[in-house]
């Protein structure tokens, strides 16, 4: 039997380059290492005027990744005393990490949506509830805070996080500064207007991914810096509770009614083409609720572990784990339009069994 050719590797598993792209005028595009599994470095975009720059999204908060924001501002020929704006799309640590070294070192402004936290930070709210992340009585409805390496709730592998990394974040509960985690100085509400690089720039909350996120849009020349919410080609993981299946169709829709004329992701190239793109993205996820009820409604499997085998069998094992995260987040939608039905237990707990309504 022939072994089948390897796949080559999609733009943003390749190791970070040292090119700086002027992708717009006065847009930078350059590239930071990261160790996340599958993904090889991060877009962090440099927006210049007057005053200095702007960037989006600097990469993890650890040392070395800082001392790579640095030199990545001065192969820009950019003093670090003249970033006067952080700007983060959403509470991932890939995406906010050099934020807190930033504003240390500079006094510049964090800017993020009005919803941002991050799960791990003790003056922050517990991760909400699946059905309702809103306010509920004037005080946030509360559930126990999920680490990376606990079991899922519906039973399925954790995350493969090194001993290290989790003794640290579990000393870093207790001593919040052991993160670096940054305090945002300006939070936006969704259509909300503010200025940098000479402009007048949109604050667009996109939630789905985080019910934090947000992409940052230039309405003239119809630009839009669009973090996680859109990737320049991987499909994007979708996670309860903070994910949300409905809220990122939802979100797509209105990035596609948009119509802007070029997408700035912080994984992955440039999108030039955005509207066949994004409608690709819009299919896939229906494509796939479809496929999840055929499958539920033919009997073929009836749990979360079940349909990914079904439905990823030509996916590599190492991204199930995603993969389960994504179909309980499709559950969940269809759950609450009340297309599938829970046989037993709740809709995201250990052993729960589902099937069509």
């Amino acid at each position: 039997m022939t072994t089948p050719a390897p796949r080559p590797p999609k733009q943003e598993q390749l190791p970070a380059s040292d090119q700086i792209l002027e992708i717009a005028p006065g847009v930078l595009r350059t590239q930071l290492p990261i160790s996340i599994p599958g993904l090889g470095h991060v877009n962090m975009y440099v927006l210049e005027d007057e005053r200095g720059v702007a960037v989006v999204d600097p990469g993890l908060p650890d040392k070395n990744s800082y001392a790579m924001v640095k030199r990545r501002l001065q192969q820009v020929g950019v003093p670090l005393k003249n970033v006067h704006t952080v700007i983060v799309t959403h509470s991932h640590p890939d995406h906010f990490g050099g934020a807190y070294w930033l504003r240390a070192d500079t006094g510049c402004d964090i800017v993020t949506h009005e919803r941002f936290r991050v799960f791990w930070d003790p003056s922050e709210p517990d991760d909400v509830d699946l059905d309702d992340p809103l306010a509920v009585d004037g005080a946030q409805a509360r559930t126990p805070v999920r680490r990376p390496w606990d079991p899922t709730p519906w039973g399925g592998p954790s995350m493969d996080v090194p001993w290290r990394r989790r003794a640290r974040m579990a000393v870093a509960r207790r001593i919040p500064r052991m993160l670096h985690l940054p305090r945002p100085t300006v939070r936006l509400r969704d259509a909300q207007t503010f200025r940098f690089a000479r402009r007048e720039w949109v604050a667009v909350h996109t939630p789905g991914h985080t019910s934090n996120h947000m992409c940052v849009a230039l309405d003239v020349g119809r630009v839009l810096f669009t973090g996680d919410h859109v990737m320049g080609w991987s499909t994007t993981v979708v996670s309860p509770p903070d994910g949300n299946m409905a809220d990122y169709v939802a979100s797509l829709r209105k990035v596609i009614e948009r119509n802007d004329a070029a997408l700035y992701p912080t994984h992955g190239n440039p999108v030039t083409d955005p509207q066949p793109f994004l409608q690709a993205y819009l299919d896939h996820r229906l494509e796939r609720e479809a496929a999840i009820l055929h499958v539920l409604s033919s009997s073929a499997a009836s749990d979360i572990d079940g349909i990914v085998a079904l439905l990823y069998a030509d996916v590599r094992k190492e991204l199930h784990k995603a993969a389960g995260r994504s179909v309980l987040a499709h559950l969940v939608k269809l759950v609450d339009e009340g297309r599938v039905r829970v046989v037993n237990g709740d809709v995201a707990r250990r052993k729960s069994r589902y099937a069509a309504a």
